[in-house]
């Protein structure tokens, strides 16, 4: 296993790139399966998730080719259906979560999937019934294998109808978008995630053909097709990683700029770190955050304490909370940090207390964060990251501490960002990587 060692209390500057966004990436990876014509896509980030959902659409008989840094060809003109029967592709894919988005385009292509037990991040229950209901009302047929833990999908022809979804999941709403368009008839999805992410398939999935109105919206409009063609789709920068970048700046008092951050596609990313008190200037496409010894919490106009808290798009995603938590461990002022998504996110606070942030974990879902106002810097310690985003946050925060911190289980951050350590170590940080 590996772990990471910080040495803290260093500022950083320069410029910095974002990845591709690996939320799209798996969305669009999976897309190709819709067509037997080749597909290029292009700014792939090189994380462990990405690379492991390719290896799983390979073993489904996908040729794939990478052309260059980032760029892959696909081509899906003959797949293996009957590989979602053996025992070992299923393990393969249950080792992400992005693998359920498979079920989409095979039921539009083949009449047959089936959804994995999702794995990815321990964050709490990641529910399957959005993804399970939709198929249903599109004529899917599914069945649970209670030993193997997944559902058995088919149908004999998918009919397009509508669609009213519990909750605006942005991997239900994909998933159902990629078996509604080559579905007999019109499908209308209700109450439909509409992040960037979402907008980019359906970009892409017109481009090949199909026809999705309304795009941008939670409302969309599917009128099936019979067969879709190629095309070439480029991924946005990472959105998740743009608003890591503001923070890390934030927390070691560091002068950076992050280049091409795709930054009509951020919402209101910018305006939530301008709440802690940040600033930041939009030059283009570029973010500049100029070093800072000290930001002010903004509350609210009566005075009262600052709730940050996720929404569905156009709100704030759920994913930059972590981040956002450990920013205000620094600011001056005092914030509610509101997870309403997942009953397990917030757990990792209690590493950051023992590096000596103020913060009390109300239950499952809030915790309020007393800023230090940098007189006091967190400590280093040895710890374990817990998810993705967690594991970053700690990583930020290690970067700011005062020793050196021993990041543990960074697997999990690998399965999100790309090169971390060597990419922050370019601005000035010092990050190595060893065996734990």
């Amino acid at each position: 296993m590996k772990s990471f060692e910080v040495q803290g209390g260093y500022k950083l500057s320069g410029n910095i790139t974002p990845q591709g966004a690996k939320n799209e990436a798996l969305q669009v990876i999976c897309a190709v399966l819709l067509t037997s014509e080749p597909v290029t896509i292009c700014n792939i980030p090189n994380i462990i998730d990405a690379t492991l959902l390719i290896d799983v659409l390979v073993d489904l008989g996908v040729k794939v080719t990478h052309v260059k840094e980032g760029e892959y060809l696909f081509n899906a003109s003959q797949i293996d259906i009957d590989k979602i029967n053996d025992p070992a592709f299923q393990k393969k894919a249950n080792k992400l979560r992005g693998s359920v988005m498979i079920a989409g385009p095979l039921l539009a292509r083949c009449n047959h999937s089936f959804i994995p037990k999702p794995g990815g991040d321990k964050i709490g229950r990641r529910r399957m019934d959005t993804h399970i209901m939709g198929f249903e009302k599109l004529g899917v047929v599914s069945e649970y294998k209670q030993g193997d833990g997944f559902f058995k999908l088919s149908t004999k022809q998918l009919v397009g109808a509508d669609i009213l979804l519990e909750e605006p999941s942005v991997t239900g709403t994909a998933n159902i978008i990629l078996a509604a368009v080559m579905a007999k008839g019109q499908t209308t999805i209700y109450n439909a995630a509409c992040e960037p992410y979402i907008q980019q398939l359906c970009h892409m999935l017109n481009s090949m053909g199909a026809k999705i109105s309304g795009i941008k919206s939670n409302l969309l409009i599917i009128e099936g097709v019979q067969v879709l063609g190629g095309c070439t789709h480029t991924i946005l920068p990472d959105m998740i990683e743009v608003g890591s970048f503001i923070g890390l700046a934030a927390m070691t008092g560091s002068e950076i700029t992050i280049k091409n951050a795709g930054v009509q596609h951020l919402g209101m990313i910018p305006d939530k770190f301008q709440q802690l008190g940040i600033h930041l200037e939009i030059k283009g496409d570029d973010i500049y955050i100029p070093a800072q010894n000290s930001y002010e919490v903004n509350n609210y106009i009566d005075g009262s304490i600052l709730t940050i808290s996720d929404h569905p798009w156009p709100g704030l995603t759920p994913d930059l909370l972590s981040i956002l938590l450990v920013v205000a461990t620094q600011a001056k002022g005092s914030v509610l940090i509101h997870q309403k998504m997942f009953e397990s996110r917030l757990f990792f606070v209690d590493k950051l207390i023992d590096m000596g942030a103020r913060i009390i974990l109300c239950d499952p879902h809030r915790a309020t964060v007393i800023g230090l106002d940098r007189t006091q810097k967190l400590r280093g310690i040895t710890m374990s990251s817990p998810d993705i985003r967690a594991g970053v946050a700690l990583l930020i925060a290690a970067l700011s501490a005062d020793g050196i911190s021993i990041i543990q289980n960074i697997e999990q951050i690998d399965r999100g960002y790309q090169f971390l350590d060597q990419r922050l170590n370019q601005l000035g940080a010092k990050i190595k990587r060893i065996d734990s």
